[in-house]
């Protein structure tokens, strides 16, 4: 029964750890990469920034929870497969799945600049992984057990020794 409930409470982290990564490296790429916080505390460009907050941003996050779940899956089905609990696995998940769907956008014109830098988007990635490991990585595997029970093992009878004897 144990194993049901650890199953079913992976179909709920993954999903919100999933979520988490993506507002993770939405952050990184509003501040990082588009620059947000600066122009915020710019007085002439408040404007803009606002702007960004408001109505890119929430377009921002659909993108990537629309984009980024195939190449996140399949790092996070390996993890989930296999138990890899380590923080450096989903940071490197985040990191390749960041790039792979950072190739599959196309340029927003015909000057082949890309929107945001390869820098600005491993970083993203890095952060996403680590956001995921730190709320549904952890503890992946649904049949391992995050706390084992120490189980001690009964000896047989007989094979004690007797208790000593005082003289």
């Amino acid at each position: 029964m144990d194993s049901v409930g650890r199953f079913i409470l992976r179909f709920l982290l993954v999903p919100l750890g999933y979520f988490a990564a993506v507002l993770a490296g939405a952050l990184v790429i509003l501040f990082g990469s588009w620059k947000l916080g600066q122009a915020a505390a710019d007085p002439n460009a408040q404007v803009t920034a606002i702007f960004g907050f408001v109505f890119a941003a929430p377009v921002l996050v659909v993108l990537l929870l629309s984009v980024m779940w195939l190449p996140g899956a399949i790092g996070i089905l390996i993890s989930e497969a296999f138990a890899i609990r380590s923080w450096m696995f989903h940071a490197g998940n985040g990191a390749v799945a960041a790039w792979i769907g950072w190739s599959l956008f196309g340029y927003v014109d015909d000057t082949r600049i890309p929107l945001n830098k390869p820098l600005a988007v491993i970083a993203a990635g890095l952060a996403g992984g680590l956001a995921y490991w730190a709320i549904a990585g952890w503890s992946a595997g649904f049949w391992k057990p995050v706390f084992r029970r120490s189980e001690a093992a009964a000896l047989p009878p007989g094979a004690a020794s007797p208790p000593p004897q005082i003289r």
